[in-house]
């Protein structure tokens, strides 16, 4: 903390922070009440909107006991740990109780900041806020808002001895003060803020704090702003979970069921999509089937599976669409009914890293891409109908040879880091179309998301990129994470955005958009 001269003791005191600006600092003349007293005490009355502060239990000790003083209250108040320096928090105290009795309320806990003047003050907040969670409120229950505009009814209000009976009015706009409408009449009453944890309106998840609607992150403090990764770590940037995108091309011999993929225990985020007449079929780890199976159609709806639900959906287009947030907790076996040549199928989730591994051995196992059929759903066909499966699903014929050589690898950080930081453009944009003219290939897309430019950009831009087989080859109607360069010629007639050789060019993913994310902290915007 410092040295201390004489006199120094009597200012030591309990800080403020920005919320506590226009409180003078406290003198410490004894110790203060333990955190869990304060917290109890608070908690005793839920309508209080701050704890209330500990008043002077003594009058200051002579001035030749003060160093005498000042260490009897760093080892008797339990402050010798904290106490380092200037501004330094007190551990937090206890949670308060519930501000309700049943459903969902408020609970409070506080912390002090030990300074001395002319030192800088603590950073941070007094109090925390979190969720609480009883159990549900009776039927017939009044809803807190409402309880506190009947206190009012019966009493005189507005500078007349006229009474009223009052209910809850939402249509003003701080939804967090209590607004009161006299029923009968046509106006409304604002009694100051609502207790804290009164809801902010009817079915919403935010709770009244201090006049402000908070809403609580994935860590239970109500304001926080902590959300759950793709990996379902509350604050997390995806680094404990791998993204599994794929897509199931073989179009099958016959009519029937064909394995798709396995979706293993503890997937998230799940999604399966697919356009055309064949229908997704779903079986759980007891053979029996979720959806679609036993050659009957399911109808679109929300489906229990595997510890989630799964959300199936059918459109006139035709287009099929399988969701589910996850995590499953047991693996499930995805399956497709071919009626027709198979378009492609389209699926994706994130995995955790460890669970990667055996998936690849179950999905080997199983025989990559899973192309055995499941011949206890394939009925006989009639001989002459032998000759339909041909028809249904003929094989698609060999695509002529490719003119353009293989582009050279260009996966791995230090390419990402070259080119993200040696670029003048990095964006995300999807490929609308693509000109060869000359030597050069052009390509029209769409920006959809920038993480760094030297000079602005219009939603529609054109990217060049040099020769007719360029690398890499952008695909039509896909979205990419590009670095580009901007080449302006010498007479400056021409202002263009160039792909350089062997650039960078990503299909645009989550996991790779965090890799990008990544790479902007190390080179300079």
């Amino acid at each position: 903390m410092g040295k201390l001269r004489p006199g120094d003791v009597e200012w030591l005191a309990l800080g403020h922070t920005e919320r506590d600006k226009n409180r003078g600092p406290e003198r410490l003349n004894d110790c203060p009440k333990s955190h869990s007293q304060w917290a109890q005490s608070w908690g005793s009355d839920p309508g209080l909107l701050a704890p209330p502060l500990p008043r002077p239990l003594c009058s200051p000790t002579p001035r030749p006991l003060q160093n005498l003083l000042l260490l009897w209250t760093l080892l008797n108040c339990g402050l010798g740990g904290s106490a380092q320096g200037p501004g330094e928090w007190t551990p937090w105290g206890s949670w308060s109780r519930c501000s309700s009795s049943c459903g969902r309320g408020v609970s409070v806990r506080s912390r002090r900041c030990i300074w001395l003047p002319g030192l800088d003050t603590c950073w941070g907040d007094t109090h925390e806020y979190r969720h609480c969670h009883l159990p549900d409120c009776p039927p017939g229950a009044i809803p807190f808002r409402d309880l506190q505009c009947a206190l009012y009814n019966g009493h005189p209000v507005l500078g007349t001895q006229k009474t009223y009976q009052w209910v809850p009015f939402y249509g003003a706009p701080n939804q967090c003060d209590l607004h009161c409408l006299a029923e009968g009449h046509a106006f409304y009453h604002t009694f100051g803020r609502v207790l804290d944890g009164t809801p902010c309106s009817p079915g919403a998840q935010g709770l009244c704090v201090a006049g402000r609607c908070l809403s609580a992150g994935c860590d239970g403090l109500l304001g926080s702003d902590a959300r759950e990764d793709h990996c379902g770590r509350c604050g997390g940037a995806n680094e404990s979970c791998l993204f599994v995108q794929r897509v199931f091309r073989d179009s099958g011999a016959f009519a029937g069921y064909w394995n798709v993929t396995l979706i293993p225990e503890g997937a998230r985020h799940i999604r399966v999509a697919h356009r055309s007449r064949n229908h997704l079929a779903l079986i759980g780890v007891d053979g029996r089937y979720v959806l679609n199976g036993n050659w009957a159609v399911s109808p679109p709806g929300t489906y229990e599976a595997a510890g989630t639900r799964v959300v199936y959906t059918r459109a006139a287009g035709p287009e099929e669409t399988l969701r589910a947030a996850g995590p499953t907790s047991q693996d499930l076996l995805l399956q497709v009914l071919l009626q027709e040549p198979n378009p492609g199928i389209e699926f994706e989730f994130w995995l955790p890293r460890e669970r990667y591994g055996p998936f690849q051995a179950q999905a080997q196992a199983l025989g990559w891409s899973l192309r055995q059929p499941q011949p206890r759903e394939v009925e006989p066909q009639p001989a002459e109908a032998s000759a339909a499966p041909a028809a249904v699903s003929p094989r698609t014929p060999p695509p002529a040879p490719d003119p353009c050589s293989p582009c050279p690898d260009t996966r791995g950080r230090a390419h990402r880091l070259l080119h993200y930081c040696g670029g003048d453009f990095v964006f995300r944009a999807r490929v609308l179309s693509r000109l060869q003219q000359a030597q050069e290939t052009r390509y029209e897309v769409r920006v959809q998301l920038i993480y760094k430019n030297r000079s602005p950009l219009r939603a529609l831009e054109y990217v060049w990129a040099l020769g007719r087989c360029p690398c890499p080859r952008l695909d039509l109607h896909r979205e990419y994470l590009l670095a580009v360069q901007r080449l302006i010629s010498p007479d400056g007639t021409r202002d263009r955005l160039l792909l350089p050789h062997a650039g960078y060019a990503r299909a645009w993913s989550p996991a790779e958009d965090s890799r990008v994310r990544l790479a902007a902290r190390h080179c300079p915007a």
